[in-house]
């Protein structure tokens, strides 16, 4: 059963994306801030940390760039899940160190298809 990491600040879109997920039996542990998601990374490694871009305090840019520097999490596959859709936003996500981008809100239809792909 993979496991799943989702950094979201928004319960209503931690609600949602969990729900998705478990439906498909995945493992899903959740953060609501960057600072803690990186703890977490380094205790449940996960196969894949769903990052939301903007949160307060910590983006998750800044939350990526870090977790690339930790020997023990540095590989684990980030793709950033994020509202954010402006020109150039695709490329800083992968700048930081994202492997990969989905756009929110989610398509429901082709989130697991999307997620499968990157595991």
């Amino acid at each position: 059963m993979p496991k799943i990491l989702y950094i979201e600040d928004d319960p209503n879109n931690r609600a949602l994306v969990r729900r998705i997920l478990m439906a498909y039996d995945f493992d899903v542990e959740e953060s609501d801030n960057a600072i803690d998601g990186i703890e977490k990374a380094k205790h449940y490694c996960p196969d894949l940390i769903l990052m939301d871009i903007s949160m307060p305090g910590m983006d998750g840019l800044t939350a990526t760039t870090e977790i690339r520097n930790i020997d023990e999490i540095s590989n684990i596959t980030v793709i950033a899940l994020t509202a954010n859709a402006m020109e150039g936003d695709r490329e800083m996500t992968l700048e930081a160190g994202c492997n990969g981008y989905i756009s929110k809100p989610i398509n429901v239809d082709t989130f697991i298809d999307e997620i499968s792909a990157y595991l």
